[in-house]
């Protein structure tokens, strides 16, 4: 058979969809009909190439910019069905206890999953004015019935540090969750305001963090390297051989650097990473990254909607490739792989299970240490996921949201009580779960319809302990003190980072 040329299967194309608009027996939406195809066909391409109709693109990349309105959420039309991609921290639907994979079923009684409802209708029934409620019904993953919280409206700054402080007199710890336009000014700014003096050591928190702006990764590798030095170059089989180097010496150059990473950092947090890594400029601590290594361009449409499209992979300074291995046409099991997989081969506890092709070895460019390629970026320092205090009772407080709106109501009710003026320090020093506030939850939860169990409550009991103090310390001195809370009472990457930078000349 013939395989006809692009130009001549488009002709076809439009030729099928004309016969079906002049012939087929009821009024159809050829508009629904050819978004239906193009994402059919962009399903047979790589994990990371997508399809997003004329209504979704700006909510699909308003997260990205300065700021916006709403409910503080990024999420996607998937099966006609709102499903949550990232919540902004501190915002409204983070407070609220809304994850990311929500699916929202109705909004204040509506129905609004599985109805074709269109972006914009739905982006007018999310937002409101400051100060206004809604109530959002919602599916959640791990939890069999329909959950419901109600999210008060506020405008949304989008900022992408959640964290920066000093833990240690000159060292600056920062976390990232995205790599957003204003990303690398952000991160100045950070390093800038805690430090009048150059840093004893920095830690860059990319945990979770999945990625964002190209050009934002490069601009951020740049801060801890040197002029000229490479931080990635991109080649794909219609795209020429791209080299990003750093344009100048970087503000922190030189001295102790630690990369935070986990099984959740994507994309631009592995450019980074990698950067980092192959220049022996700093160390890797955590859980072997995703392995997003592909770069989609974005095509506008002449409709308005867009395609973003796999055009190229990128390579970390010696060469790697840290795009994971993936089938065409098989999403799915690109990402159960990526996840469940992950989890089940035990490489989530132990780095011993974790599966290298010695083909793909290559070396640091300084020190000429043995680092692989084949899907993410390998730790140097590898930490395994702390699963001890998780019971069935824990988890569920958590999936149901009873933590987050336990304190919520609590913060209401005592508000008068707490004073931001204080310092952190003294609350952290003073903070006591006390009987009756712990109480107050288990019973907050009971009302709710989840029954305590009190062998299960001791084993967990400093886990709930800990996220109750940091939502706490959120809701009076915002976000950076709950990322102070969770990185002194249960972080073991965190403590591991804090070692290796007092122990420098060790490592």
């Amino acid at each position: 058979m013939t395989t006809l040329s692009a130009s001549s299967q488009s002709a076809r194309f439009k030729e099928a969809i004309e016969i079906i608009n002049s012939n087929y027996i009821d009024t159809i939406n050829i508009d629904r009909l050819v978004d239906n195809a193009i994402l059919k066909t962009m399903l047979e391409l790589d994990p990371h190439s997508n399809f997003i109709p004329a209504d979704q693109v700006a909510a699909t990349n308003e997260s990205l910019g300065s700021s916006f309105e709403g409910i503080g959420i990024e999420y996607l039309m998937i099966d006609d069905t709102l499903t949550v991609q990232t919540v902004v921290t501190d915002g409204p639907s983070d407070s609220a206890g809304i994850l990311p994979g929500d699916k929202f079923i109705r909004a204040d009684g509506q129905n609004i999953a599985g109805v074709a409802m269109p972006t914009t209708a739905m982006q007018k029934l999310l937002r409101g004015k400051k100060g206004t409620k809604i109530r959002i019904d919602l599916l959640r993953r791990g939890v069999s019935d329909t959950l419901s919280f109600i999210i008060t409206r506020d405008r949304i700054p989008v900022t992408s540090v959640d964290a920066a402080y000093v833990p240690e007199p000159g060292i600056i710890y920062v976390r990232l969750s995205r790599f957003a336009m204003q990303s690398p000014l952000e991160l100045t700014k950070s390093i800038h305001g805690l430090s009048r003096e150059y840093p004893k050591g920095v830690i860059l928190d990319l945990r979770g963090n999945f990625g964002g702006y190209l050009h934002s990764a490069g601009m951020i590798a740049n801060i801890f390297l040197s002029a000229g030095q490479l931080i990635f170059y991109t080649e794909g089989l219609n795209s020429p051989r791209r080299d990003y180097n750093a344009r100048d010496n970087g503000l922190y150059p030189v001295g102790p650097l630690v990369v935070l990473v986990d099984e959740n950092s994507a994309s631009a947090s592995e450019i980074v990473a990698g950067a980092v890594q192959d220049w022996d400029r700093g160390l890797i601590i955590g859980r072997r990254t995703f392995g997003k290594g592909v770069i989609q361009r974005p095509f506008k449409l002449s409709d308005g909607s867009q395609i973003n499209l796999t055009v190229a992979r990128y390579h970390t300074p010696s060469g790697r490739v840290i795009q994971a291995p993936y089938k065409e046409g098989k999403r799915d099991e690109y990402y159960r792989h990526q996840y469940s997989d992950r989890y089940e081969s035990g490489e989530i506890f132990s780095k011993d299970s974790i599966k290298v092709d010695d083909s793909l070895e290559f070396n640091t460019l300084r020190l000429n240490r043995k680092i692989y390629g084949g899907g993410g970026i390998i730790p140097d320092l590898f930490v395994p996921r702390d699963t001890s205090g998780i019971t069935p009772y824990y988890t569920d407080l958590v999936l149901r949201g009873h933590i987050n709106s336990f304190i919520n109501r609590y913060v209401d009710d005592h508000r008068a009580e707490f004073d931001p003026k204080i310092p952190f320090e003294e609350f952290y020093a003073n903070f006591d779960l006390g009987d009756e506030l712990l109480a107050g939850l288990i019973e907050h939860a009971r009302e709710a319809g989840l029954e305590p169990n009190y062998e299960q409550i001791v084993l967990s009991n400093k886990l709930i302990s800990t996220r109750l103090k940091a939502l706490l310390a959120r809701a009076i001195y915002g976000s950076t003190a709950y990322y102070r809370v969770i990185n002194m009472e249960s972080d073991l990457e965190f403590a591991t980072a804090m070692e290796v930078i007092r122990r420098w000349e060790y490592y």
